[in-house]
């Protein structure tokens, strides 16, 4: 009974999180919304998978309209920050600087237990629940990381793939190159040698 209540209590406090794959076009920028309490841990992870130099801007701007965080022309990035007011808190990724080429980006917005206003007084229970959360977090990072290690994968792998199809064309290239030059020596002196009678 302890298990399943220890059970309940993790699925209960695991912090909110999405993962999300979106196309940003050229000369464009998608916005995604949060609306939260004051104190609410949030965070922001995303890498970029697809698209030109691989880089984008990213601004998270606070209900207030104040910019939290702003980054010009990031490949990845994660940022964590408490929520200093009550309100939406808009993240978004902007690609105006490209001229044809859209992005790919994927990316993970967390979202942490509102603050409880609650005077416990269990410390075996608070304990039990901190450690708990301690936990979800800490899984939470772990599934956050693998997705970020299986973007990188893929982008590692596109790029080797590109390598190795260039090197296969360049080393048929050098073949046939050399193979019509050899050809061509052979004929050049062959003609060379060649005595030529006057009947």
């Amino acid at each position: 009974m302890h298990f399943i209540v220890n059970i309940f209590l993790l699925l209960a406090c695991v912090s909110f999180s999405t993962a999300y794959f979106v196309t940003v076009d050229a000369h464009s920028e998608e916005c995604f919304f949060e609306k939260v309490e004051q104190g609410t841990k949030l965070g922001l992870m995303f890498e970029i998978s697809e698209g030109g130099f691989l880089d984008i801007d990213v601004k998270i701007i606070g209900p207030d309209d104040s910019i939290i965080h702003q980054g010009l022309r990031e490949t990845s990035g994660k940022y964590t920050f408490s929520a200093h007011a009550s309100g939406v808190y808009t993240y978004c990724f902007s690609n105006q600087m490209s001229t044809m080429t859209p992005k790919v980006v994927m990316f993970n917005m967390e979202v942490g237990e509102a603050p409880s206003s609650e005077n416990k007084n269990d410390a075996d229970h608070n304990k039990m629940e901190q450690m708990i959360k301690d936990l979800s977090a800490a899984l939470t990072g772990v599934k956050h990381e693998q997705e970020y290690m299986s973007v990188r994968d893929r982008i590692h792998h596109g790029i080797n793939e590109a390598t190795n199809s260039r090197v296969v064309t360049w080393s048929i290239f050098e073949a046939v190159v050399l193979i019509t030059m050899t050809v061509g020596q052979v004929y050049y002196l062959k003609r060379f040698f060649e005595v030529r009678r006057v009947v």
